[in-house]
């Protein structure tokens, strides 16, 4: 499927302007992965929920998101919940209902997914340390 102009007006405001201020917020959590072809750390601030030893949240433009082509590629993460870095292993979810999901994590972390979401997944962490 194809980016609509909507697509690309979320992703360059996303990119510039939003994640830039979020990761700079001390407790804003934050997806860490490695870049697909730079090899280089790639943070992503996003939203979700710890369940024990998992954290799990959704992407709002699933494989068409740069984060989750990183995952494909080496789903080691990094994830910094409440400041404090957690490594993890990612898993792709495709088959989840991801609106269902969306309903059991914190309703303020979504209202971007919600609004702007066209290709949901759901993405599940399974925290190492």
């Amino acid at each position: 499927m194809a980016d609509t102009a909507r697509d690309r007006i979320t992703k360059f405001f996303q990119k510039n302007i939003a994640n830039r201020v979020a990761r700079q917020m001390p407790f804003q959590t934050l997806l860490e992965t490695t870049g697909r072809k730079s090899g280089q750390p790639r943070t992503t601030p996003l939203g979700g929920r710890r369940v024990g030893d998992e954290f799990w949240f959704v992407s709002e433009f699933g494989d068409k998101s740069q984060y989750v082509r990183n995952i494909m590629a080496d789903p080691n993460v990094r994830l910094r919940l409440h400041g404090r870095w957690h490594r993890g292993v990612a898993h792709l979810l495709p088959d989840d209902d991801a609106q269902a999901r969306m309903r059991m994590l914190p309703r303020y972390n979504n209202v971007g997914v919600r609004t702007f979401g066209t290709n949901l997944l759901t993405i599940r962490v399974d925290l190492i340390d």
